[in-house]
């Protein structure tokens, strides 16, 4: 999902309440320095695709492994059973974005990114459709309700492949 949708909040709860493990791939990202460079326009890093590609192959190929990022597209297809983007209203993620300092160009391409679900289009046209969900996130209870139904999906895999 965009910046701001509650990927992390999510990822992080739903670790603790599974047991699987969480990476942050902009935090293993900056942890190992994996850049190609740096992006003056947005004022951030760029983000080397291949090495953390690398870095993350031994760790999914074990599997039972939630990872949390904004985009997709370079993962590999095998690593994922299901693939879940938030989205969140724009009038929600508008004030969310600019609570972390986010403004100008940077500000509206997040929101215009949300506006033309540019990450779930990302998601369907990397991986199967029925891989891929879409769940709201704009309340405590929308949270409340994805942890649920993850947890479940989560219980269900592991009776049909265990």
């Amino acid at each position: 999902g965009t910046p701001g949708v509650g990927k992390t909040t999510l990822g992080k709860e739903l670790a603790s309440r599974t047991g699987l493990s969480y990476v942050n791939v902009g935090d293993l990202a900056k942890e190992g320095e994996l850049y190609e460079g740096f992006d003056e326009e947005y004022n951030c890093p760029i983000l080397d695709e291949d090495r953390v590609v690398d870095e993350l192959e031994d760790r999914m190929s074990q599997g039972g492994v939630i990872v949390d990022y904004h985009g997709c597209d370079f993962f590999p297809e095998r690593w994922f059973h299901i693939v879940f983007v938030l989205h969140t209203d724009n009038s929600l993620l508008y004030d969310r974005l600019e609570s972390r300092g986010y403004a100008g160009k940077k500000l509206q391409d997040n929101i215009q990114c949300e506006i033309f679900q540019t990450i779930y289009e990302e998601a369907l046209s990397s991986y199967k459709k029925e891989i891929v969900h879409q769940l709201p996130s704009n309340t405590p209870e929308d949270l409340e309700r994805n942890l649920d139904q993850i947890v479940q999906w989560i219980e269900q895999w592991m009776k049909d492949n265990n």
